[in-house]
């Protein structure tokens, strides 16, 4: 079972890439094509259906102009968490539990 924020999160990427898709007055058929999978497939991760490919997603980033910034999601500069645990690791601070 996927977390809620996460089934949240593919929900609105989806949605997104629906909405970029028809802005470029693509329909379901021709978008497809060009990422070189099913219309059916095309919709379930238009709807944020988990069981798509992360391939998929890139495809359809990719055709939208928006692929540079799939490599900058999980980006460690930007890991505020891990920055937090190093730096109480390097402390000798225990966290609170």
């Amino acid at each position: 079972m996927l977390p809620t924020p996460a089934a949240r999160a593919l929900a609105t990427l989806g949605t997104n890439l629906r909405i970029a898709r028809k802005r470029r007055g693509e329909s379901l058929a021709s978008f497809a094509e060009r990422m070189q999978v099913s219309v059916p497939t095309l919709q379930k991760m238009e709807k944020g259906d988990p069981t798509v490919s992360i391939g998929v997603v890139a495809s359809a980033l990719w055709l939208i102009g928006r692929v540079q910034f799939l490599g900058a999601i999980a980006d460690p500069v930007a890991d505020e968490t891990a920055l937090m645990l190093e730096l109480r690791n390097l402390t000798g601070r225990k966290s609170k539990k």
